[in-house]
């Protein structure tokens, strides 16, 4: 199991739990689970109106995990990756703190989702 916490300065804090390696549970898909107002628009890794930032809520390292070629090129679009930051993200196996709530997969992994 994971937990995680949802950050925004216009509401309370909200950890909940998330089955962690279901391969189904988006970030978007608990926050609308758990009524957390995550911003979204097509869900389908589109648009970008739900991009979030991803943190380890602890001093442990990160997961690796691949962001999907939707997030990349919207993630570019919007300012938040540079063509640098794609390569050295897959080169050192490294997850960006920039993602898509609709495209991004929990992982067992304790993580703050700011929104």
């Amino acid at each position: 199991m994971a937990l995680v916490t949802f950050s925004n300065p216009e509401y309370k804090d909200k950890t909940v739990y998330a089955v962690a390696g279901s391969h189904t549970e988006t970030i978007l898909k608990i926050a609308k689970e758990n009524k957390i107002p995550v911003h979204h628009d097509c869900q389908d890794g589109e648009c970008g109106s739900c991009v979030v930032r991803v943190t380890s809520v602890d001093d442990k390292q990160r997961m690796g995990y691949h962001l999907t070629d939707k997030e990349i090129t919207v993630l570019r679009q919007l300012g938040k990756l540079s063509q640098e930051d794609i390569e050295r993200l897959s080169l050192d196996d490294m997850p960006s703190e920039w993602r898509l709530a609709c495209q991004m997969i929990v992982r067992d992994e304790d993580i703050l989702v700011e929104y």
